[in-house]
């Protein structure tokens, strides 16, 4: 009697398990996450300057809920605050003119903040304190994400993570 073609695939299948898999190169690099010691990056704090750094700091905590941890003044005149929420935190300088009036800000420069996963009331937060979203709650890229423009014109997008 011959064999089964079956019992020659099972085989087959069992020599080959035993055999290590070829490792395949991806276009993705995977680092090792940093270990804990005192050089290890935490966190980071964007700062920047505003036409009425008083206005667009009332802005970020009327709007986007952000509370001043820290007024800056010299002389009694007003420089910018550092304003927060949760772990983030933004610096807030009124600027001096220096490079010009006429200039763009915020073009070439996004601020991704990461959210808990309630962003969808988040963004309804938001647009119920007056914010206009510049682009509405939208899922890509593993994430779920809405975009708002402060009043200098820095794009700053709020986004979840989704769940795999």
């Amino acid at each position: 009697m011959a064999k089964k073609p079956v019992a020659k695939k099972a085989a087959a299948k069992k020599t080959a398990a035993k055999q290590a898999p070829a490792k395949r190169k991806t276009a993705r690099a995977t680092k090792a996450a940093p270990k804990a010691s005192g050089s290890a990056l935490l966190s980071i704090s964007p700062g920047f300057t505003a036409n009425d750094a008083a206005a667009t700091i009332k802005w970020y905590c009327d709007v986007l809920g952000f509370t001043v941890i820290e007024r800056w003044e010299h002389e009694g005149q007003f420089l910018g605050a550092q304003i927060g929420s949760g772990a983030v935190s933004i610096n807030v300088g009124q600027d001096d003119w220096k490079i010009g009036r006429d200039r763009i800000k915020g073009q070439g420069t996004r601020i991704y903040i990461t959210t808990g996963p309630d962003i969808d009331a988040y963004a309804a937060a938001v647009k119920a304190r007056g914010g206009t979203l510049a682009e509405d709650l939208q899922d890509g890229w593993g994430m779920r994400a809405f975009s708002i423009n402060d009043p200098d014109g820095f794009k700053i997008t709020f986004y979840a993570l989704l769940k795999a």
